[in-house]
């Protein structure tokens, strides 16, 4: 799903929008394991598939509505690789399903669209489950996508499930269609390498679009601290441990496929996967670190509204102070006592310039308490 943040606005909407946090949906509970159920939304008015054929020397590629309009047979020379968008006609996906004999636990994983990323193997295929996560920054507007990727590896094919038809590939088919390259000299393997690699770098584009967010909130606080950003901090804190949980568990599965000894990997292919495990663990480190600053983000938030609180004080807290004096002198000679009476009754009330002199006391009390205040660094 695509979410704008304009830069005019001041709150951050998120990976998934301010109206929109996360509603999850599941099957029905108690329904058999295996039960097919598309748990996502339909983006797409049908089901897209992309057939990719290739080996050293061609390279072919064809939009099929179905698997059945095609002989497809694989052999030793060729490697496929199958782009499948859009998860809601599950007739449709059950006939690619079919031809490749995957577990009904795949295919229940495929179109539930809140799994936790991992790796599996089965009997004749690695099935993986990524998180997608990307933004870009088109000049006017911070644009962020995720979304479930699902892939299978064979040993010479590699299929791929995602809802929409967002062009986070678009790199590996252009290599694809480059000669003499290591994708298409290299197996099936390889391509699976190539479009998890493609996946982990979308991330850093994305950590660096919440770092300038991070950035923007925390200058914002610094100057002008607003219930708003309290918002976009608890959005900011919530993005980030999303994005953990997916890299995280994404870790351990590449992880895994480094360390297990499965025939569909080779030797050559793992070393490549070391290098993911490695982006992978900046990118979890990167996380790490935007939390920290996050999580500062409110100390500093409170800190701001206490310091502004406290100059609101100070400037309050000044007024009631000159103002003291000047009630005291307003207050005596407020008490109307009568100077014929007594000489010591206030003879003031009878001079000529009675009230001018009281006002010019009260002036000069002013100004030498700022004065006093200005020297005293106060003010």
């Amino acid at each position: 799903m695509n979410i704008k943040v304009r830069k005019s606005v001041v709150r951050f909407k998120g990976l998934f929008g301010a109206s929109t946090a996360r509603r999850v949906s599941r099957k029905p509970p108690g329904e058999a394991p295996g039960t097919i159920v598309h748990t996502g939304i339909q983006k797409l008015d049908q089901v897209l598939i992309t057939l990719h054929t290739f080996n050293e020397s061609t390279y072919t590629t064809s939009t099929i509505s179905s698997i059945k309009e095609t002989n497809l047979i694989i052999d030793d020379d060729s490697k496929v690789w199958i782009q499948v968008r859009g998860l809601h006609d599950i007739a449709t996906l059950k006939d690619v399903w079919s031809h490749f004999d995957l577990h009904p636990l795949i295919q229940e994983d495929i179109v539930s669209i809140n799994q936790r990323p991992k790796v599996e193997p089965y009997d004749n295929v690695i099935f993986m489950v990524l998180r997608m996560i990307s933004g870009n920054n088109n000049g006017k507007t911070d644009e962020f996508t995720t979304e479930q990727i699902s892939l299978v590896v064979g040993s010479n094919y590699v299929l791929s499930f995602q809802e929409s038809d967002t062009s986070v590939f678009e790199p590996v088919i252009r290599r694809l269609a480059m000669p003499n390259t290591r994708l298409r000299k290299l197996g099936a393997d390889y391509m699976a390498y190539a479009l998890i690699d493609n996946i982990v770098d979308h991330y850093f584009s994305a950590l660096d679009l919440m770092e300038a967010t991070i950035e923007d909130t925390e200058e914002r606080i610094v100057n002008n601290p607003k219930s708003v950003h309290l918002q976009n901090i608890h959005t900011l804190r919530r993005d980030l441990i999303f994005f953990r949980k997916s890299v995280w568990s994404l870790r351990d599965g590449i992880n895994s496929l480094i360390r297990d000894d499965s025939s569909l990997f080779t030797k050559e292919v793992r070393l490549f996967l070391r290098d993911v495990y490695d982006h992978v663990n900046q990118v979890v480190d990167t996380i790490e670190n935007q939390r920290e600053m996050v999580y500062s983000l409110y100390d500093m938030y409170m800190s701001s509204l206490s310091n502004r609180m406290n100059e609101v004080m100070k400037v309050l807290t000044i007024i009631s102070t000159i103002f003291i004096p000047l009630t005291f002198v307003a207050g005596i000679y407020g008490m109307n006592f009568n100077p014929e009476s007594s000489a010591w009754n206030m003879p003031e009330l009878d001079w000529r310039w009675g009230y001018p002199a009281s006002l010019g006391l009260m002036a000069i009390i002013v100004a030498v308490m700022l004065i006093y205040f200005k020297r005293k660094e106060w003010i």
